[in-house]
């Protein structure tokens, strides 16, 4: 079975432009993975007073989208979430990183997925 790795930025950007990505996701027949980090980056953003109201509801309604549907959570043992990713997707090479990210982009060696066209999902 194919898997899904999601970050952060696409899972926000999925919300902004109003994209079901569990839906197209399941429909390639994919497992989705979030790391609990990406979960924890979301609340930090949905609860932090110095963001705007729109990045603050983006990211409360990735949350209640995310508890809605079927995942697997993934504890990553390292700090930085980007370093972990990377590491990840050598140790597990069929793996499709979801991410909008340039720099993680470039470090990645796996399949990704990308958002073309504002509102297509697409893997590269």
């Amino acid at each position: 079975m194919k898997k899904v790795l999601l970050d952060t930025n696409f899972i926000i950007t999925c919300i902004k432009q109003k994209i079901d990505f569990f839906k197209e996701i399941y429909e390639i027949g994919a497992e989705i993975i979030i790391p609990k980090q990406v979960l924890q980056e979301l609340k930090n953003i949905s609860d932090d007073k110095n963001q705007n109201k729109i990045s603050r509801a983006n990211a409360q309604l990735a949350l209640k989208i995310i508890e809605k549907n079927k995942y697997t959570p993934l504890l990553f043992e390292g700090g930085y979430v980007d370093k972990e990713i990377i590491k990840y997707s050598k140790e597990h090479p069929k793996i499709i990183i979801a991410t909008l990210d340039k720099d993680l982009q470039k470090n990645i060696k796996s399949r990704k997925m990308i958002i073309r066209g504002r509102k297509r999902l697409e893997v590269i």
